[in-house]
């Protein structure tokens, strides 16, 4: 159990943001050091622009986001250094070798050349990207850019890791590859939060599951809390998001 003095790895404060409508209203998060968390829901949710405004990339209208007891709209800088951040959409410089990338991006954080290269090193042999180590990104498939930008987002070791659908793109092995790699990090300490549509990955993941609709949080918890929740059982993760989700088509929002 997280004694109650650690601050929490995130704290999300009655965050809101509109666009043409509420996109985030009003949501409240936690989640703890060491957690493997995963937030799930339909899509227009709310879930992207959620991480985008923890992350720091997008100013919400309200609200506080903290990060390991930091502010992200006080110190975004100091905010930053303690996470990482990977889109469904990474972007990487086409004209680098991928072991280029991950030295640039580290001297970006100021880690020292012989232990960037070390740990680029290491990255790309976890991730399977040794055979191109040496190759312009520009010829890499999607999926392998995908493994190489989530090699840049862990090469200054985060404590907390937040993930947009990172297994968009990838085939079965480098899947595998990058869910070992987040259970590591998770096992060694390090907070991971993520969005994904795949329930397989969440059931056999997830520590605690958060379920989004409209900008809300509207269920959270273990899958066998969620499943009491919504009275399924020992169904699967599918079978419970969608009975908390839908009632005849219809939005049903759980009492919290």
């Amino acid at each position: 159990m997280t004694p109650i003095s650690e601050p929490l790895a995130l704290e999300i404060r009655d965050l809101a943001k509109a666009f043409d409508r509420p996109a985030v209203d009003g949501l409240n998060l936690r989640v703890w050091p060491g957690e493997f968390y995963v937030l799930l829901g339909p899509n227009g949710a709310g879930k992207t622009t959620t991480l985008r405004m923890a992350t720091g990339l997008l100013k919400p209208d309200r609200g506080a986001v903290a990060v390991f007891g930091v502010d992200v709209l006080r110190d975004p800088v100091g905010a930053k250094r303690l996470m990482a951040w990977l889109s469904d959409e990474p972007m990487i410089y086409d004209r680098l070798t991928p072991l280029e990338y991950l030295l640039f991006i580290a001297g970006l954080w100021g880690i020292e050349r012989c232990s960037a290269e070390a740990k680029a090193r290491d990255l790309l042999v976890t991730l399977g990207l040794e055979p191109q180590i040496g190759t312009r990104c520009e010829a890499l498939s999607k999926g392998m850019r995908q493994k190489v930008a989530l090699a840049g987002a862990l090469i200054h070791d985060p404590r907390l890791i937040i993930l947009d659908e990172p297994f968009t793109g990838l085939d079965a092995a480098s899947a595998r590859l990058a869910k070992n790699m987040l259970r590591d990090r998770v096992a060694a300490g390090c907070t991971v939060l993520m969005t994904t549509h795949i329930l397989e990955v969440a059931e056999r993941m997830a520590d605690r599951v958060g379920v989004m609709a409209e900008g809300r949080l509207i269920a959270e918890g273990t899958l066998d809390e969620l499943r009491e929740r919504a009275g399924a059982g020992s169904a699967t993760l599918e079978d419970t998001f969608l009975a908390l989700v839908e009632t005849d088509g219809e939005l049903h929002i759980v009492a919290a």
